[in-house]
């Protein structure tokens, strides 16, 4: 069954080009063209990857952003013509996957597109699907992680990010390496996006004896235990 794909976008011209090379690629498209359809489409379609647009008549990209990550993990590719470090550090705090500015190249969009697809489905049979540090628990096959017994919720990417450092414990991750594991080869990111969803952990877990540390110019490390 092709996999289905959401493009909320007002503009007639991008939207028709996006459905035309997705089609192309053999996936299923719906099209919205203001917030509160795309928000119906959702609900209605269950997409396997929403393609949004922050300024839309209505609802904007934001709100949708923040309602779809009130139930689901469904990956969100953020394209818009806001191109601030500010923009895209909101979009990505409310639970977007991924920010493409505008103009872009449909090609670029279309491989990023199967990246995130990609990654959200991808099993991890060759894992153990239980892993625990300290008071942490992740149970990778039914995407769940509690924290001294109590259900922590995540998104797919913060889901992803806490995976890496649980496998990793006490290891030194470098931002080239995180940006690679969990956004994947296809991800043109920076060190900034990190920061956010490094942000969202700690917010998440708390103190509790679960840190996770800037190793100042290196990266990243799980510490449990704390200082």
């Amino acid at each position: 069954m092709a996999k289905k794909i959401l493009v909320i976008e007002d503009e007639r011209s991008i939207a028709d080009s996006l459905a035309f090379g997705f089609r192309k690629e053999g996936y299923e498209v719906s099209v919205a063209a203001d917030g509160e359809a795309g928000l119906a489409a959702f609900r209605a379609k269950s997409p396997d990857l929403v393609l949004l647009d922050l300024m839309l008549p209505g609802l904007s990209g934001e709100e949708i952003c923040r309602e779809i990550r009130k139930t689901s993990e469904t990956p969100i590719m953020i394209l818009s013509a806001k191109d601030t470090e500010t923009d895209k550090v909101v979009a990505l705090e409310l639970g977007a996957d991924d920010y493409v500015t505008k103009p872009f190249s449909l090609r670029e969009v279309i491989v990023r597109a199967k990246g995130m697809m990609r990654r959200a489905s991808r099993p991890t049979a060759d894992e153990h699907p239980i892993i625990t540090t300290g008071p942490l628990a992740m149970n990778t096959k039914a995407h769940t992680v509690t924290f001294k017994n109590k259900t922590i919720s995540l998104t797919p990417k913060e889901f992803g990010l806490l995976e890496l450092f649980m496998r990793n414990p006490g290891q030194v991750l470098t931002p080239p390496l995180i940006l690679e594991r969990v956004w994947g080869f296809d991800y043109y990111g920076s060190d900034k996006t990190i920061n956010v969803y490094i942000k969202k952990l700690r917010e998440k877990l708390g103190e509790g004896g679960v840190l996770v540390k800037n190793v100042r110019g290196v990266g990243y490390k799980l510490e449990v235990g704390g200082d």
